[in-house]
């Protein structure tokens, strides 16, 4: 019987085993990498589109209350939303210009409701006609703003300091000069028919639309055309962006700082228009949530609270974001204190979310 030799299996030594390691090292890298390219390219394209966000939030909230909450996809609860909207968009355009400088206006409410009064008491109180009122309410919109431009650039003082006390100092002037009494509808529909025509309604396709919508949007591109294709425009970015290499450049920081303020007080004062029309009437304590709902309308629009990136667009689709949660709550019969809580929520997500575009670009 003769001997049956095994076949020896070959062994490996210890360079084949590092020579395995190294390969699967190499492997986990290359998927590292391709990770890392593909989040850089994410917070690439959001800072480069930054109403991309709230497009994409909008988006799938609708879907969402569409399938969760009855009568939502509907034209005339859609048309409703942005006639809700409308007010605090045209406040939040205001504050992003004021926000890009990385300042903050907190008495925007207060401006806009002294212009409307003004307006309001001139033509049913005075008697002044309303082609004299309009101006005037919107010369004390501007000249407000500039206040605040004036004590930010000549008096150093932190824009929220300073809007915080002017604020007061609005809310003060506001009930003195109104004595608390409120701007009638009877009054206004009689002495004053052209202060309510942005609340007039017209229908599209059985959606129920008010021309103070239509003029949120024209405003919005007239402010974007500013920013984006002006001299104006590019020397406000670049003092929010960095304020010494602005100076560096030539930019003219305080006058720069003061037309921001102006114009979000003339913007406001618009605006005060168009909340006459749209209320049908005036209170001297109507609305004082304004303020902080444009501050959230801006920030879920993908504006950057530390300055030097807005998106006009982005704010208005934050201001009907928001709109759109608190209906398509309501509909859904949760209580008004969770819609308060989603906007709270919506709020520390955009500022985490602005956290970590900012983070890629360091």
């Amino acid at each position: 019987m003769s001997d049956m030799s095994d076949t020896a299996a070959p062994t490996k030594t210890i360079s084949d085993f590092e020579a395995q390691l190294n390969e699967a090292d190499q492997t986990v890298a290359n998927f590292e990498e391709e990770d890392a390219s593909l989040l850089q390219w994410v917070r690439g394209f959001l800072r480069a589109n930054p109403t991309a966000i709230p497009a994409i939030i909008i988006l799938f909230a609708v879907l969402a209350f569409g399938v969760i909450a009855n009568n939502f996809m509907t034209a005339g609860t859609l048309s409703l939303i942005l006639k809700q909207v409308t007010v605090v968009g045209i406040v939040a355009i205001a504050q992003t210009i004021v926000i890009l400088t990385a300042g903050i206006d907190l008495s925007v409410g207060a401006m806009l409701v002294i212009s409307a009064m003004v307006m309001g008491r001139l033509t049913t109180l005075s008697d002044v006609p309303i082609y004299l009122a309009i101006p005037a309410g919107m010369a004390i919109g501007t000249l407000m703003g500039a206040f605040n431009g004036i004590l930010v650039t000549k008096a150093r003082i932190p824009p929220l300091i300073v809007t915080l006390g002017t604020l007061y100092i609005y809310n003060a002037l506001k009930l003195w000069y109104t004595g608390s009494e409120s701007v009638r509808p009877a009054d206004l529909a009689e002495k004053a028919p052209g202060l309510l025509f942005f609340g007039t309604a017209f229908d599209i396709g059985g959606a129920k639309f008010i021309y103070g919508s239509i003029a949120l949007i024209v405003l919005a591109f007239i402010v974007w055309y500013l920013l984006n294709r002006t001299a104006w425009g590019r020397h406000v970015t670049a003092v929010g962006d960095d304020p010494d290499a602005a100076m560096l450049s030539g930019v003219q920081i305080g006058r720069t700082l003061i037309s921001v303020y102006a114009l979000a007080g003339l913007i406001c004062s618009f605006g005060a228009w168009v909340a006459i029309g749209r209320v049908g009437s005036m209170s001297p304590i109507a609305f004082e949530t304004v303020a902080l709902d444009s501050i959230t309308a801006v920030v879920i629009g993908g504006t950057s609270l530390f300055g030097g990136r807005a998106s006009i667009i982005g704010s208005v689709l934050g201001a009907i974001i928001v709109g759109v949660f608190n209906t398509g709550l309501a509909l859904a019969g949760v209580d008004s204190y969770w819609q308060l809580f989603a906007s709270g929520c919506l709020v520390i997500i955009a500022v985490a979310i602005d956290q970590w575009l900012r983070r890629a670009s360091q």
